[in-house]
């Protein structure tokens, strides 16, 4: 299975939890105790090493606050 890495731009994240919703292995929570630059809680990866690189977050995501790698195994 493809292993992946995620980029954040936490400024542009608007805590809407989209991302959060449609992630299969159910890695990404919002952050309850950072608020960006608007004054949202923004979302965060709470075990990476579980990322299969998939891209429904990056898809779904209205504001392109995410993005994936692919990473070679």
């Amino acid at each position: 299975m493809a292993k992946g890495n995620l980029i954040f731009e936490y400024n542009k994240c608007k805590g809407c939890s989209l991302c959060v919703s449609v992630c299969p292995v159910k890695i990404l929570e919002l952050n309850k105790t950072s608020v960006n630059v608007k004054g949202y809680n923004p979302v965060n990866c709470k075990e990476i090493e579980k990322c299969i690189a998939c891209g429904s977050c990056a898809i779904m995501c209205p504001d392109s606050v995410i993005k994936v790698e692919k990473l070679d195994e």
